[in-house]
């Protein structure tokens, strides 16, 4: 009788015996180096720059601060060197020798703008309204006053781009000359006049401005206010013949990006066919898909694939229509924080955040996103610098990796591994080889992958290739990934582990190879050093963690 219940009370708590263990589980990962699935912009990663104010709160918490493109500290040295990011020292692998050092970000690209920048107005000469800043207001968009960017500002702003080498894109006001006709929404043409003699006083200045972005949420059913897509074509003709007309005289014309806004099928496909070719650049859309930043299920939403998943269906519908009615125009994310109103506090700042952060950049990568930018900079929940200290939050330091490691030329993977491997394969930046993203979002196994090289049979007229839908049976031919040469020479790739402090997902400090992340006793961003790894050893990840694998062997023509 006595063994007969310890037999029961065993089986009863064997589920979560088992689930304190640590499971093992062997994949396969096939990169295809022949092509390029996708490409994206050299300076891929961007961070944004908001208007908010002081005392914009949400949840009982102003998580802002003086992060504002108004008001903050231009001259802090942490945020000159976090734009101008760290450097990346790399090895020549085969003589074990010290080679080239990588500067990341080279450059950084912000963008400024943000919920307000529909109600800023330049304090130009020509403006008839007082320059005063955004004040609370009941009634006003989002709670707030139109504001004023005044000249010296701009100046000053313009200068710190130029020092940090940034990629500057800059939001103009939309709104300004129309009225409300029926609730949220705006009719009426813009007014121009304001803008006009912005960015002309920008031009004569000789600032360099990369693109002017128009609007911001306008689109779809908007978010505070909408716009007509017809309406806003007409002004997006308007736009770009101010464009044309104030950099007449220049070698390069700034690009016209528009709506900055959620995606909505209906309304962009009528905006690209009211514009036509030769106006938009750059189709921009906004991202905030894990849900507000009170919500308790942030979490749960970010560990799982299945959620993270959802967000392909906007990257491929985007993709077709711009084929199909803007072959023209490429596409951004103009703004994407993950949680909205914010961010999520102790969630967007700490290491979890990663998790989601990465993914999206991988996801966005594969469906053609040239370029990606983060909400934000500084400021809010989800800033990748803390805004009273302008510390690196995690998210930083995730996105340093990428922007030094991952290349322009998107590469195709194949895996039987579980949905909660998260693998991205770019060419390597700037050197030979590849780079691969893994992200493990399972809580208790670890993965081990072979990792194989795709290359597909030249095609002649007495060959015929029959594709085929089987995993192991749909290339047609491996090779080692070390290449096709042999060498007597130790072979190695680059590991960066990028693991929580005390295993805390929740925890502000993120270790890279057991190191934990901090700016130098200099001041300055560190190096991001790999650990060398023999290729012959085997490839793993361990749970809830994240790893960039540099393959500089790997035989690619694609990035050759």
């Amino acid at each position: 009788m006595e063994f007969f219940l310890s037999l029961v009370v065993f089986l009863i708590s064997f589920p979560a015996i088992f689930a304190q263990v640590q499971d093992t589980a062997h994949c396969n990962v096939i990169v295809d180096g022949t092509r390029a699935a996708a490409k994206v912009d050299k300076n891929y990663i961007c961070a944004t720059l908001d208007w908010w104010p002081h005392d914009k709160c949400n949840y009982n918490q102003c998580p802002w601060g003086y992060a504002s493109v108004i008001n903050l500290n231009l001259s802090h040295p942490i945020l000159f060197q976090a734009i101008k990011g760290s450097v990346l020292c790399y090895y020549i692998l085969i003589q074990l020798e010290t080679g080239c050092c990588l500067t990341a970000f080279k450059p950084l690209r912000i963008r400024v703008g943000g919920s307000l920048q529909d109600r800023v107005l330049y304090d130009v000469e020509s403006l008839k309204d007082p320059c005063h800043p955004f004040q609370k207001r009941k009634g006003g968009l989002f709670g707030f006053s139109r504001g004023c960017l005044h000249l010296n500002r701009w100046d000053e702003l313009i200068l710190f781009f130029s020092k940090t080498g940034a990629i500057v894109t800059f939001g103009l006001n939309a709104l300004h000359g129309r009225h409300i006709i029926y609730k949220s929404t705006w009719g009426g043409d813009w007014d121009s006049s304001n803008a006009y003699d912005f960015m002309k006083y920008t031009v004569l200045k000789g600032y360099q401005i990369d693109s002017w972005e128009f609007g911001n949420e306008l689109c779809g059913n908007g978010v505070g206010a909408r716009v007509s897509p017809e309406q806003y074509g007409k002004d997006l003709i308007n736009l770009r013949r101010i464009i044309n007309e104030l950099y007449l005289n220049s070698e390069i014309k700034p690009a016209l990006i528009a709506p900055g806004g959620f995606y909505d099928e209906k309304w962009f496909t009528k905006l690209l066919q009211v514009t036509g070719s030769g106006v938009v650049n750059i189709i921009t859309h906004h991202l905030y898909n894990l849900g507000a930043g009170d919500d308790p299920r942030l979490v749960s939403r970010i560990l799982s694939p299945h959620y993270l998943n959802k967000t392909a269906t906007t990257f491929i519908d985007l993709d077709q229509n711009l084929k199909q009615n803007g072959a023209w125009a490429s596409a951004w994310v103009g703004e994407s924080g993950g949680a909205y109103n914010s961010g999520g506090r102790n969630v967007s700042d700490t290491y979890i955040d990663s998790f989601w952060y990465l993914d999206q950049l991988g996801m966005a990568a594969v469906y053609n996103t040239k370029v990606y930018c983060r909400q934000s900079l500084i400021g809010g929940n989800y800033g990748l610098l803390d805004k009273d200290t302008f510390l690196p939050n995690p998210d930083y330091y995730s996105a340093l990796l990428w922007s030094q490691l991952m290349g322009e030329n998107v590469l195709s993977v194949k895996t039987d591994a579980s949905p909660f491997l998260r693998i991205y394969a770019h060419c390597a930046k700037e050197r030979a080889g590849i780079t691969l993203l893994l992200i493990n979002l399972s809580n208790q196994t670890e993965f081990i992958l072979k990792v194989e090289n795709a290359l597909s049979e030249l095609v002649t007229p007495k060959t015929t290739i029959h594709t085929q839908s089987s995993f192991t049976r749909g290339i047609k031919r491996m090779v080692s990934w070390v290449g096709r040469e042999t060498s007597d020479e130790p072979l190695y790739r680059e590991e960066y582990l990028l693991t929580p402090a005390n295993g805390k997902l929740r925890s502000k400090t993120m270790h890279l190879n057991g190191t934990p992340l901090g700016i130098t006793i200099d001041g300055n961003i560190p190096k991001l050093e790999p650990r060398l790894v023999d290729v012959n050893s085997p490839l793993s990840i361990i749970s809830r963690s994240i790893k960039f694998v540099l393959l500089p062997n790997f035989d690619a023509s694609a990035c050759a």
